[in-house]
């Protein structure tokens, strides 16, 4: 796999036309697997064919049970991470038994501190709100252990149960609950206002950052920068069109070591461009931008002006310096509000 890696940076060398790259985000699956030297092949590999910002960001996504002390430690020495997105899910074990996780809430808490110990400052977390294990009272010590920690960024995100996954054939089958939407909009709403008192800025819909700490790679894709995604499943978007990896790993390396990128792609129509773009400026700090869409065609911006007044006039969206922006109440019906928006047809 490795091997198969190295050699599509190669071939997807200049898909991004020699920008400098401002992040490099090892994410999807479980990176922290790789073993410091692989990691060391792979970044020796990107120096090589792209240019790399000075302070770039670099971040390793990873379970807490893949990080020991000595692994932090050789990511230190021998890797430019400088940043871990930890996916710690719950500080408490009865809700990780649920959610099938392999760490244990003592694993959480001690590969916080390693990683603090190790140098690593700029951390991000994952956590999960909405679990039939989750009580209010529960979901608020989980954040009060965040932020005692000083994490200062955080990802929260709703459990949702999605077809042809176990937990969505358990809950079809009456074996598990359904998620309960109104506890989880409880939760959300009590996040917003304790992370607010706690000074985050609620930056994108699931992120919260200190000030000045906003994940610059995630920011890059709700601000429709141009990314190159390598290995199976990867995704990459040169503004004109996305195309997509083959998931099956043996398939992929097959067609790799081929020589042949195996791909998918879809050229984005105008449509699909201003789509894009209502549902993930609208889920952010920067907002929606109508002169933006002004630039994509006057028909597009009647188009959302005509549709997003009702939402501000019923308090879900508010205008302010040629900006739409949701409210707090607005961001308990985000995904919706966006659809509504959308051009059909």
């Amino acid at each position: 796999m490795v091997s198969a890696i190295l050699k599509e940076i190669e071939l997807q060398r200049d898909y991004l036309e020699g920008a400098e790259l401002g992040s490099v985000y090892f994410g999807g699956g479980t990176p922290s697997l790789l073993e410091i030297g692989d990691l060391e092949q792979i970044f020796e590999k990107i120096y090589a064919l792209h240019r790399v910002a000075v302070d770039a960001e670099i971040t390793l996504e990873a379970n807490p049970d893949d990080l020991s002390r000595e692994k932090l430690a050789g990511l230190r020495t021998y890797t430019p991470v400088n940043r871990l997105s930890i996916g710690i899910q719950s500080f408490r074990d009865e809700d990780l038994r649920w959610m099938n996780r392999a760490h244990t809430a003592l694993h959480a808490r001690e590969c916080l501190g390693d990683a603090l110990s190790a140098g690593f400052d700029d951390l991000t977390i994952d956590l999960i709100y909405g679990s039939p294990t989750t009580s209010d009272a529960q979901w608020s010590e989980n954040l009060n252990i965040a932020f005692d920690y000083g994490i200062p960024h955080l990802s929260c995100y709703c459990l949702t149960v999605e077809e042809g996954t176990a937990l969505g054939a358990f809950v079809r089958k009456g074996l598990q609950p359904p998620v309960e939407e109104e506890k989880a909009a409880r939760q959300l709403e009590y996040l917003m206002l304790t992370a607010g008192q706690r000074g985050y800025e609620h930056y994108e819909i699931s992120n919260f950052a200190l000030p000045g700490r906003y994940a610059r790679h995630n920011s890059s894709y709700w601000l429709a920068d141009h990314y190159l995604g390598v290995g199976p499943s990867a995704h990459s978007f040169n503004g004109i069109g996305r195309q997509w990896n083959i998931a099956n790993n043996a398939l992929y390396i097959k067609s790799i070591e081929a020589g042949k990128l195996p791909f998918e792609q879809e050229i984005l129509s105008p449509a699909q461009r201003y789509n894009e773009y209502v549902m993930t400026s609208l889920r952010t700090i920067w907002g929606t931008d109508l002169d933006k869409i002004r630039t994509m065609g006057e028909g597009f911006a009647h188009h959302f002006v005509s549709l997003v007044e009702r939402f501000v006039r019923s308090g879900a969206v508010e205008f302010t310096e040629g900006k739409y922006r949701l409210t707090r109440a607005g961001k308990l019906l985000a995904d919706g509000i966006a659809s509504e928006l959308f051009m059909t047809g």
